[in-house]
Order: structure tokens, then C-alpha cells, then sequence
């Protein structure tokens, strides 16, 4: 950590399997999105190394570079279009915007299809927006309790306030944008490979280097078992 320590907080990782659809149907209706093609990708890094890690997303007016469109912006612009967004391919159709606003924090997932085939999506870019915590927007709006905030609370909360939904995920501006990958292998994590289950951990490349051997003294979710 910036600050040396050598505590820390360990999440989890897990690759989400979602219904849904090549195509869209009544049932299957909220599009995944593939990388849009007027996304911008402003990279720097050979020419200024000490600007690693902040890549810069946008788009073009003109021939100015401007920030490229939050969350609420970006699927406003799929309101006059049937729902989707120009210029954005549409890899599969899921049923339940949170389990796709789950699949978008995640960064990976399947698709599992009617048919039994599954489509695995790998992630792909991401909007440049920051991240925002909806169980921490929804605690501080008085909607859910500290104990209540995880993600099967978050997904009662939706299921009872269908009506506030939409500003409760526009909370958070950023969008990730995905890939369908042919690997049987499982997901790709930042170096391109596959990741290990139990054993790849996420770091901040500022502190971390990628591939870098990092020694882990935790203990299993919701246990006093040794990982």
C-alpha cells in the first residue's frame, strides 16, 4: 500500500454466469456491449513512464479530445435507438440489469444460452470513469444498512424499488466494455493469461508490479480456515 503497511483488505473474485441471448427477445433485453467504436484510448506511457496506470478514455468532437460518456450518458444515447447505443456492437441480451451492473464490476463472466452453449466474456475497456460503490451510495441515501449492503441485499433493495433503480446504477459513472474470449481456460486477468483460481490476486500497479510473487496470510470468506 501507499503507505507501507503491511495490512490490507482481501476481496473476492468470481466469473458470474447470466442468462441470456445472441438476440433480443422479451425476456432477454438489456444489451452487453462490446467496445464502442468511437472509444478513445489516449496511451503515454513509452513517452511519459511515470504516467502508467492512467490511461486516458475519451472521444472526439471535433478535434477535441473530450471525457467519454458516463454510465447514464452512454445508455441515454440507446433511448431513440430501440435501446441501443450507436456505434456499440452488441455481444449477447441479458434479462436483469443488475446482474449485468454485477458482470460489469466483476470484469469477466458467461453468458449461459438457451441452446446450452455458453459464451465466456473477458473484459475488454472500460469508459474512464471512476468507480462508485452503489451498496455505499445506497447507505449513504438511507436505503440500506451497513449489514445489509452486500450483494444479495443490494439485489432485494432492486427487486423492491424498481422505480429508483436506474439513478441507483448511474450512481456509479463508469461502464466496462467486454470481449467474447475462446479460451476454455478461465478468465484473463491484466497479463493476458488465464487466472488461477485461489492463487491470482488483483494489485494496484503503482505499488504491485504485474507478475510480481506476492506472500498472502488471510484466512477463507467468512472462516478461521488458513488461505
Amino acid at each position: 500500500a501507499a503507505d507501507r503497511s503491511t495490512q490490507g483488505l482481501v476481496t473476492g473474485y468470481y466469473e458470474p454466469i447470466l442468462a441470456g441471448s445472441k438476440t433480443r427477445t422479451a425476456r432477454y433485453r438489456f444489451p452487453v456491449y462490446g467496445v464502442p467504436g468511437d472509444l478513445v484510448v489516449v496511451d503515454l506511457v513509452d513517452e511519459h513512464p511515470e504516467l502508467r496506470g492512467l490511461g486516458l478514455r475519451g472521444r472526439l468532437e471535433g478535434r477535441r479530445l473530450v471525457p467519454y460518456w458516463s454510465r447514464a450518458e452512454f445508455e441515454g444515447r440507446g433511448s431513440a435507438n430501440d435501446g441501443v447505443v450507436p456505434g456499440a456492437p452488441v455481444l449477447a441480451w441479458v434479462r436483469d440489469p443488475v446482474e449485468l451492473f454485477f458482470l460489469q464490476i466483476q470484469g469477466s463472466g458467461q453468458i449461459q444460452l438457451e441452446s446450452g452453449e455458453r459464451l465466456r466474456l473477458g473484459y475488454a475497456d472500460q469508459n474512464g470513469h471512476p468507480y462508485r460503490s452503489l451498496g455505499r451510495y445506497l447507505i449513504d441515501k438511507g436505503e440500506l444498512t451497513l449489514e445489509q449492503s452486500s450483494m444479495q441485499g443490494i439485489r432485494a433493495w432492486a427487486e423492491a424499488n424498481p422505480q429508483k433503480l436506474a439513478d441507483a446504477l448511474n450512481a456509479n459513472p463508469s461502464y466496462v466494455f467486454f470481449r467474447i474470449s475462446e479460451s476454455s481456460d478461465g478468465p484473463f486477468g491484466s497479463l493476458g493469461v488465464a487466472l488461477s483460481p485461489g492463487y491470482s490476486i488483483a494489485v494496484d500497479t503503482r505499488f504491485v508490479p504485474l507478475g510480481a510473487p506476492v506472500f498472502l496470510a488471510t484466512t477463507m470468506p467468512l472462516s478461521t480456515q488458513p488461505l
